[in-house]
Order: structure tokens, then C-alpha cells, then sequence
């Protein structure tokens, strides 16, 4: 079940509000718990069980680190992590590894060893990290175990976020699981984030994932076309899982929670650092938290810095795929931020905005290229035409037809894709400097103008038309994925 499925968007999410609001406060985790399963179970019944077990078996670790800790044995309680930690990162790896590590023994060694043929479970990727940022911060002290299983099963099962992320960490909404309210205005700016998200999804992600899919399948190209392909997904991908996380951050509010951001305008950035500073926040926060640091993060000289950096990358790449070129994708941009780190940022820190603009979205359409094509050979002929090499010719015929059917769209694409609170906030608060520059210290695009009587009136009407044309859309497409499912 996806949300932007008329199943989930018409029967199962006003159903769940419903009970969720009628039901006494001391119910409200208990209809979430037995919510989540169900949307879970809907795609992949069978699989519900191993998240079950995963939330059994994090529970269990959670308490025996806090009791080992407490008899002041930390020995033991170090020994109940590894054991936590490899067992998350064992069920992770069997599911989602095991098969592209057979295929390549048999490549290498010509064994002849049977695939597993093993369906990966939804969303896998993203529960298995939170519960292990649990018993690691458990162990760092940094949060008490959760006592109240039903408590923790509500964490790990919370459907908002629950396939697609954003990586929610245990700390930022332990409160919240035994004590949230939610009032009117609350509930309104989930819906609205959640309309928002929708719209990213139906009305951009999927329009432009069309023109990416029709150029993917082209046995020749030119290099325009071949360029305007990569474009496509550069902003498919974007818009695909930033409406997502708008979505799940907004479904979360209507429900009490408050969910970390996950994106930041990313293709406004300047390098490619910055770049990873704004795009999946929760994911680069988890690796820099739980991975870069332990190795010693930028502490132990600049080879070690390196090092780490690269370590991170290539687990980076890994996670998001059972494929080489995801692994080719992580070392791309370990390679690319050490470069940066060694010199590169302190000269385009001397450079205008826009050439290092440029550098960065040059690169990450190269990036998103080579994340989309996880046929090594194809990937290799793709990349050459990009460059000329093997291309029919520099711009063609079909480079046209896509472009003038698409023209608006990508307008449209780009200045969706650029922060627009500057003139906003000046509009908003023409002759209110003070709450202007209050409004500027606001994190999220959704906040900035809570108090601003202008953007209050125009909500209510923005949400109904993108409401009204989302759904229009839904009805006339059939063309409807949701990119990060696979991960």
C-alpha cells in the first residue's frame, strides 16, 4: 500500500484517524500498532514477522543493556550491543545481500551455487537502522530502554515512516510515544504537509519519472537526449522522496509526532558537501552519528579522515542496494568529497555562487545516472553517450519532441526545487522587519509563515487545489511508483 494510492488516501488513512481520535488516549499506541501491521501486511504478510522478531529482539537487548549497566557490568552490556548489532545487520544482510553475494562468488569461481531468489522486504533498510540507533544510544546512555513493549512495537512499526523513512531515531520522538497532543492547528499543518507531499508526487515525481522512463528504454541515443534523461530522474528521485518524507512527516503531525526534516532545497547547493548536507538528512546524520564518528570521524589526521570518509560512502552505496552500481555510486561520492575536503572547497569557497552551483549539479546528475542504472553494461553505454561517445549525434529529433512536450514541466521542476523564502518572507511581512527576521530562523519551508494571517488564508484554498488535481491525476495515470521501496 502506497500513499499515493486511492486504498490508502480514501479507505484506510480516514478509517485509522477515525479510531485513532475516538479511541481514549491510553488506546491511541495500541490502534497505531495493530494500523501499521496491517499497512505493512497488505503488500508482504509473511514479512511482518521478521519485523516483529527485529522489534522483540531490539526490546530485549534494550533492557539487557540497561540492567548490565546498571549492576555496573559493562562488559556484558557491550556484549548484549554486538550481539544486537550483528543480529540486526545478519537479518539485513541475509535478505537483502545474499543472493548478490552467491551471484558474484558464482562469477568469480564459476561455483554453480543456487540463488536464494529472496523477496526483499518493504522498507527493511530503514527499520533495521532505527532499532539499532536505539540499543546503541541505550548503551550511550543517551535514552532510557523503553519499558512498555507495546511503546516500542509502536516505534518500530509506525506506518508514516516505516518503508520509506525518513530514518526516525528512537531519541527524537521518545517523549512523544507516551505523551503527544494534538490540536486543531496541529492536524491541519500535517494535512497540509501531506498534501503538499502528494502533490509532489503525483503532479512532478510522476510526470517527469514518465519522461525518464520512455529515454531509458531508447536503444540509441543522442547526447542531449541521453542528458535530458538523466536530468528527468535528477528530479524524479528528488520530488519521488521529498514528497514522501513531506507526506510522512505530515502524516506523523496528524498523529502527535514531530519528525526530523529530511530535505533542504539540496539541488541549491554549492558543493558537493553541502549537497549531502541537505539531501536525506536522516540517513547522512545516521551514518555521521553512528558510523563516521566511532572511526574517528576528522580527530586522527587527515589520512584517517579520508579513510572514514570513504568508509561511510561505500556502506553508503551498499545500503541503498544489492548492486555494483550502487557500490560504484558510494565510492563516486567518497572520492568526490575527499576531494573537497583536500582542497576543492576552499577554492570554490573564492568562486562566484554560480559556478560552484553548476559543479554541483553537473555531478549529481551524474550521480543520479549512475544510481538509476543497475545493469553495469548499460550503465557504461549510458554514461558514454553522455560524453559522445557512441551517440547517434549531439541533439536529434527526439531530444526536441521530449523537450517541447516536457518544456513547462521542467520550468515548473526547477523552480519547485529552489527556495523561494526569501521574496515569500518579504511579501508576507512587508513592513513587519522583526517578524521577518523571526521567520527567517524557521528550519522548514512549512513553518516560516505559521504566523503570517496572509499565508494562513491562503492555506486552506493551495491545499483543495493540489488536493483536487492529485487526485485527478491518480485517476488518469497508471503510471505510479514509489522509488525508495526498493531500498
Amino acid at each position: 500500500m502506497v500513499f499515493s494510492s486511492f486504498v490508502f488516501l480514501l479507505v484506510f488513512l480516514p478509517i485509522i484517524l477515525a479510531l485513532y481520535y475516538i479511541c481514549p488516549g491510553r488506546f491511541r499506541n495500541v490502534v497505531l500498532l495493530v494500523a501499521s501491521l496491517i499497512f505493512y501486511a497488505w503488500g508482504e504478510p509473511v514479512y511482518v514477522l521478521i519485523m516483529l522478531f527485529s522489534t522483540v529482539f531490539d526490546y530485549t537487548n534494550g533492557r539487557l543493556i540497561e540492567y548490565f549497566k546498571k549492576q555496573n557490568r559493562p562488559g556484558r552490556a557491550k556484549v548484549a550491543l554486538i550481539v544486537d548489532v550483528c543480529g540486526n545487520l545478519a537479518i539485513l544482510g541475509f535478505f537483502k545481500y545474499a543472493d548478490f553475494v552467491i551471484e558474484n562468488v558464482n562469477n568469480f569461481t564459476g561455483a554453480g551455487i543456487s540463488l536464494l531468489h529472496l523477496a526483499l522486504p518493504i522498507g527493511i533498510s530503514f527499520y533495521t537502522f532505527q532499532t539499532m540507533s536505539y540499543t546503541i544510544d541505550v548503551y550511550r546512555g543517551q535514552v532510557p530502554a523503553q519499558h512498555n513493549i507495546l511503546d516500542f512495537a509502536t516505534y518500530v512499526t509506525l506506518f508514516p515512516q516505516l518503508i520509506a523513512g525518513p530514518i526516525v531515531q528512537y531519541k527524537t520522538i521518545a517523549e512523544e510515544l507516551t505523551d503527544r497532543k494534538v490540536n486543531l492547528t496541529e492536524f491541519s499543518e500535517g494535512a497540509f504537509r501531506f498534501t503538499v507531499g502528494l502533490a509532489k508526487k503525483v503532479l512532478l515525481a510522476n510526470q517527469i519519472g514518465a519522461l525518464w522512463n520512455n529515454i531509458s528504454q531508447l536503444e540509441r541515443l543522442s547526447v542531449g537526449t541521453a542528458w535530458l534523461g538523466a536530468i528527468a530522474y535528477s528530479f524524479q528521485i528528488y520530488f519521488d522522496f521529498s514528497g514522501y518524507s513531506d507526506m510522512a512527516i505530515g502524516l506523523g503531525r496528524m498523529f502527535g509526532f514531530h519528525f526530523l526534516e529530511n530535505f533542504n532545497f539540496p539541488y541549491m547547493s554549492k558543493t558537493i558537501t553541502e549537497f549531502w548536507r541537505r539531501w536525506h538528512i536522516s540517513l547522512s546524520s545516521w551514518f555521521r552519528e553512528y558510523v563516521y564518528i566511532p572511526l574517528g570521524g576528522n580527530r586522527k589526521g587527515m589520512v584517517r579522515q579520508l579513510f572514514n570518509i570513504m568508509v561511510v560512502w561505500m556502506l553508503t552505496g551498499l545500503w541503498h542496494g544489492a548492486n555494483w552500481n550502487f557500490v560504484l555510486w558510494g565510492v563516486y561520492y567518497g572520492v568526490l568529497l575527499m576531494i573537497e575536503k583536500l582542497f576543492l572547497l576552499k577554492w570554490l569557497e573564492r568562486m562566484p555562487g554560480w559556478i560552484g552551483h553548476l559543479y554541483s549539479m553537473f555531478l549529481v546528475v551524474i550521480g543520479w545516472t549512475i544510481f538509476a542504472q543497475t545493469d553495469m553494461q548499460q550503465l557504461g553505454r549510458y554514461l558514454k553517450v553522455m560524453f559522445g561517445v557512441g551517440a547517434t549525434a549531439g541533439l536529434d529529433s527526439d531530444f526536441f519532441y521530449f523537450l517541447s512536450c516536457n518544456a513547462v514541466l521542467l520550468v515548473l521542476l526547477v523552480l519547485c526545487s529552489i527556495d523561494h523564502r526569501g521574496w515569500l518572507r518579504r511579501l508576507a511581512f512587508r513592513g513587519k522587519e522583526d517578524e521577518r527576521r523571526e521567520a527567517s530562523k524557521e528550519e522548514s519551508v512549512f513553518e516560516w509563515g505559521k504566523d503570517s494571517l496572509t499565508w494562513t488564508a491562503v492555506k486552506p484554498f493551495l491545499m483543495v487545489v493540489l488536493l483536487v488535481f492529485s487526485f485527478a491525476f491518480l485517476v488518469g495515470d497508471s503510471y505510479n511508483p514509489f522509488l525508495y521501496f526498493r531500498f
